[in-house]
């Protein structure tokens, strides 16, 4: 009965050690990926934070990138708190394709 005990405690901690291997790889992996957009991301929330100075920032999604010949537009949508309003922003940012220099920001504030 010792032998059984022993066993299964050796069995589960087997396991215990193979999953946290698991975990770690995965975070590992996920914190070397930086996606293409994150510098737009930053600056979308660097002044969006400037025109909205008394709201928090809660939730950040990517829409994706408009790409044209001569520029392209990254589109972000932020939801905000501001006391016990909550509402969203969407930001696009437009800038040159050669020389990433911004053209222009438009915000659009949305219930939704």
């Amino acid at each position: 009965m010792k032998a059984f005990i022993s066993l299964l405690l050796l069995f589960v901690l087997f396991l215990f050690v193979d999953f946290i291997n698991l975990n770690t790889s995965t975070v590992t992996r996920a914190e070397q990926e930086v996606p293409p957009y994150a510098k737009w991301g930053q600056i979308a929330m660097e002044k969006t934070k400037e025109k909205y100075p008394k709201a928090d920032i809660i939730d950040y999604l990517y829409i994706g990138r408009e790409k044209e010949t001569e520029y392209s537009i990254e589109k972000f949508k932020l939801w905000l708190k501001n006391d016990s309003k909550e509402f969203g922003v969407f930001v696009d940012i437009t800038f040159n394709n050669e020389t990433k220099q911004i053209i222009e920001i438009n915000y659009k504030e949305t219930t939704r």
